[in-house]
């Protein structure tokens, strides 16, 4: 589990012509918020989306979601240390819903298998495209979101291992 904030801006993905190009760029400051949980085995996403921030709130309405589609079943988590994922209402709600919470080391992103996803979303749906608003940025990194496991499920297979 972790959360990605996708900006409406540019994203560049690799540049380089002989003569000068002007590339059209959004311009703006719109936050798509993303907090997502991602299982090892068959690659499904599941997401709790929000314009403002990413709160123990946020955290705790994702367990929720993540208990309710795994009933009846031993379900352990990883995430990193944020502390809206460290706090005692999260380990309550975590405890309540019967959820294990692992904590993985500080700053060790490449043992977290969703920040692979989150690169694998702006690889796909951000990197020299051009949105030409806030609205259809959020459709396409949604859409992106939840699509991804049946639309790209060779490539998910080869980065989720």
């Amino acid at each position: 589990m972790d959360a990605a904030h996708f900006v409406f801006a540019p994203f560049l993905g690799m540049v380089w012509c002989f003569e000068r190009l002007f590339v059209k760029a959004p311009s703006g400051r719109q936050r798509l918020n993303v907090l997502a949980a991602v299982n090892a085995v068959s690659h499904e996403v599941f997401s709790v989306k929000n314009l403002t921030y990413i709160t123990a709130e946020t955290v705790c309405e994702l367990l929720s979601l993540l208990a309710s589609t795994h009933a009846g079943m031993p379900l352990p988590i990883i995430l990193d240390n944020a502390r809206s994922q460290r706090c005692a209402l999260v380990q309550t709600v975590a405890q309540t819903l019967g959820i294990e919470l692992l904590y993985l080391p500080t700053y060790s992103p490449n043992l977290n298998l969703i920040e692979r996803f989150w690169k694998f979303v702006k690889k796909q749906w951000l990197y020299s495209k051009y949105y030409p608003d806030s609205v259809s940025f959020q459709q396409a990194v949604i859409a992106c979101i939840e699509q991804a496991s049946i639309t790209h499920p060779e490539e998910l297979k080869s980065l989720l291992t």
